[in-house]
């Protein structure tokens, strides 16, 4: 891995930089958890896409850039950098978007990822069930052929569906197979979330507000055009899309890095109180350190996927680093704040400080979503250490 940018990647990192400072909103905009705070990010998408950064690495002819994964690093880089909106449409643009470009048909991409690059389609997951949470090869929902082989019939219930209160699509899997158990006969299948027989139920989240839903399918009719890969392949294809979300794609490195350096400008504006337990110091300088090294290890399978490589089952210690780092970092910066952690951003007292408490609070759900942490060490227990179940 050569860690010196060459001058085709520090024009265009100039570039980001230029197209985001002039772009980016002046002030915050409200939640994508509220209506009018998703349509705000929706719109967002679509200005991104005004300069084809909606996700750069896909084709020109489809959105994109044609940019590599070095090149999409910079990017994050830049865009954490300059404060840019979160992206309402991360379901779609991290994980079903280089899905797509895995397992899609020509149709498929040319149909579906010019809609998710500029807004005009945002995605949920709907992988989880109430008898399934992080064990996707329990799912029951079931997706019958009809008899001139045309449509897909769905019946059951996604839970802990990301954005999928005002989403207008979803991404499963569904038992196709109904003698099949486990992970066999399963199939991946894009679903518009406005299809007659479709009932949506949003699920507030710690902070009140509706982050997921439950989706309910009663003899919900999908063409066939609509399944991602074979039929009874979906955990094949759910595993790239789960490689994704784990080792790559969801949590970029420049994520941590920006919280690292607001937890090391928080220690210093708050440094007397914060020295009278030493232990604090010693935690703001591992996250730094920690936050450095993950970026590190990702330039370095981002290195190896350009060559390439695949992302396996290695994904999972990814996603457990990334994810109790976040908890770490945020924990520290409530050990800093002492009781002004407990001001929400919209107090009057906060002065700045009330994003770090939202900030908190997300990361709770960090070692939960995109598959249990506990799972991830069975994985890593059974696939990459040999161990018996």
């Amino acid at each position: 891995m050569d860690l010196a940018y060459t001058d085709k990647q520090k024009a265009f990192r100039a570039e980001v930089r230029a197209w985001l400072e002039a772009n980016v909103p002046k002030e915050p905009l409200q939640s994508f958890d509220t209506e009018e705070g998703f349509r705000q990010h929706r719109e967002w998408e679509a200005k991104l896409n005004t300069g084809r950064w909606g996700m750069v690495t896909w084709p020109e002819a489809l959105g994109g850039r044609g940019c590599d994964l070095i090149e999409w690093l910079i990017f994050e880089e830049e865009y954490w950098r300059a404060g840019a909106p979160l992206r309402v449409n991360q379901n779609g643009i991290f994980l079903l978007g280089p899905t797509l470009m895995e397992y899609g048909t020509e149709a498929q991409k040319a149909e579906i990822l010019p809609k998710m690059a500029n807004g005009t389609e945002v995605w949920a997951q709907g992988w989880s069930e109430p008898g399934a949470g992080s064990d996707m090869a329990a799912i029951r929902s079931k997706a019958e052929l009809t008899d001139d082989g045309q449509h897909y019939i769905i019946n059951g219930q996604k839970t802990w569906s990301t954005r999928a209160v005002w989403a207008d699509q979803c991404f499963g899997m569904f038992r196709t197979d109904p003698n099949s158990s486990r992970h066999h006969g399963l199939t991946f299948i894009l679903v518009p979330l406005n299809l007659p027989g479709i009932t949506v139920r949003p699920i507030p989240q710690l902070d009140g507000l509706p982050g997921f839903a439950e989706i309910f399918f009663d003899n919900v009719k999908v063409p066939v055009e609509r399944r991602l890969g074979k039929e009874g392949e979906g955990w094949q294809v759910a595993m790239a899309t789960a490689g994704f979300e784990r080792g790559l794609m969801l949590r970029s490195p420049a994520r941590f890095q920006n919280t690292a350096r607001r937890l090391v400008e928080l220690y210093k504006a708050n440094r007397a109180d914060a020295d009278r337990d030493p232990a604090v110091r010693d935690a703001v300088t591992r996250a730094y350190m920690d936050a450095e090294a993950y970026t590190l290890t990702t330039y370095q399978t981002a290195c190896r996927l350009n060559k390439g490589g695949k992302i396996g089952p290695e994904s999972s210690t990814n996603k457990i680093f990334w994810s109790e780092l976040d908890q770490r970092m945020h924990e520290t910066a409530m050990s800093i704040l002492a009781a002004r952690a407990e001001l929400l951003p919209h107090a009057p007292a906060a002065a700045g400080v009330g994003t770090w408490l939202d900030g908190f609070l997300f990361a709770q759900s960090g070692p939960i979503y995109a598959g249990t942490n506990e799972i991830q060490r069975n994985i890593i227990a059974e696939r990459m250490l040999g161990m018996p179940k």
